[in-house]
């Protein structure tokens, strides 16, 4: 079991509000998750993968393939308060779900 978290880059956000971006999806998605998907992932350690896209486009892209899995996602978008636009979307939360599912998707993006 894990979860991947997909950050945008061409943000250019500071490391703390990527933190916080990823926070939010991390929680996000999480708490779209079956219980006993939630349970499991809890109980093997919480296992994450941050990982990076250069655009939108490629957010998006990610964001419905995890969709279309029928894996539980979430999209993040800021408020706009700080760094970047409102709106934006910044990044996106897949899992927690089986490591192979997961892979399916997200197994060719770089590490953050």
């Amino acid at each position: 079991m894990k979860q991947a978290i997909i950050i945008r880059t061409d943000l250019k956000m500071g490391r703390g509000k990527i933190a916080a971006q990823a926070s939010h999806a991390s929680i996000s998605s999480f708490l779209k998750s079956r219980r006993s998907v939630r349970d499991e992932w809890l109980d093997e350690g919480m296992k994450k993968v941050v990982l990076k896209v250069r655009s939108n486009k490629d957010l998006m892209n990610y964001y419905k393939k995890a969709k279309s899995s029928r894996i539980p996602c979430a999209l993040i978008a800021d408020r706009g308060l700080t760094q970047i636009k409102s709106g934006s979307k910044t990044a996106i939360g897949i899992g927690p779900d089986k490591d192979e599912k997961i892979d399916k998707i997200t197994g060719k993006l770089k590490l953050l």
